[in-house]
């Protein structure tokens, strides 16, 4: 009788290995049945996305200055380019003063290498207030913003309706022009937080 007692003795001790050997595979195998199921990837809102930039209006109608601005996101330089010089022709949000007059529309930005060519409406050049210095101020005012934001781009030319031979009274746009940074008053750190955006006007300049 002794054999018998202990087979039972052996049974009795196989059972609760037996019970957590099948525990660990149930686990085993959900975690393998998980690891198959596609997971959702999470969407990020690009609504939400947006960039710094930096513009150059008028200051004491004398010098250009720094006014910074948040803007949306873009998907290429060329049209982010173009979006940053819509805003510089809609004007200044805070205590600058406009470079450009109220006519001047932004109608194209096309990009050739480390050259934009930016075209305006004629108000741009027929509207001017008199004297070489307002024709500075507005002309480096579209160059300067370009070149700071974009150092890539080196050069501007700035084009009146297709015209690549323009002429004002006191300065020659006939030919793609770099910045210059001499016409700004003291800088202001560029690394400054960006100011709140305030209402944007219900009629912008700067849009045919």
């Amino acid at each position: 009788m002794a054999p018998v007692r202990r087979r039972k003795m052996n049974i009795s001790l196989l059972i609760p290995f037996a019970i957590v050997a099948l525990v660990f595979g149930v686990m085993i195998w959900k975690k393998m049945q998980d690891s198959r199921e596609p997971h959702p990837v999470p969407q990020i809102d690009q609504s939400a996305t947006t960039r710094k930039g930096v513009l150059f209006f008028v200051a004491q109608d004398s010098r250009l200055a720094r006014e910074a601005r948040e803007l949306t996101a873009c998907t290429d330089t060329e049209s982010c380019v173009k979006d940053l010089l819509d805003e510089l022709f809609s004007g200044p949000v805070g205590d600058l003063n406009e470079a450009l007059p109220e006519s001047a529309l932004l109608n194209d930005v096309r990009l050739e290498g480390d050259l934009a060519v930016v075209d305006v409406s004629g108000g741009f050049a027929t509207d001017l207030p008199s004297g070489s210095s307002a024709e500075m101020l507005a002309v480096y005012s579209i160059i300067n913003t370009v070149c700071f934001n974009y150092p890539q781009i080196t050069r501007v030319w700035i084009t009146v309706e297709g015209n690549g031979k323009t002429v004002l009274k006191h300065l020659d746009l006939s030919e793609p022009l770099p910045a210059d940074f001499s016409l700004e008053q003291e800088s202001t750190p560029v690394n400054q937080a960006v100011p709140p955006i305030q209402p944007t006007p219900a009629a912008k300049k700067g849009h045919p």
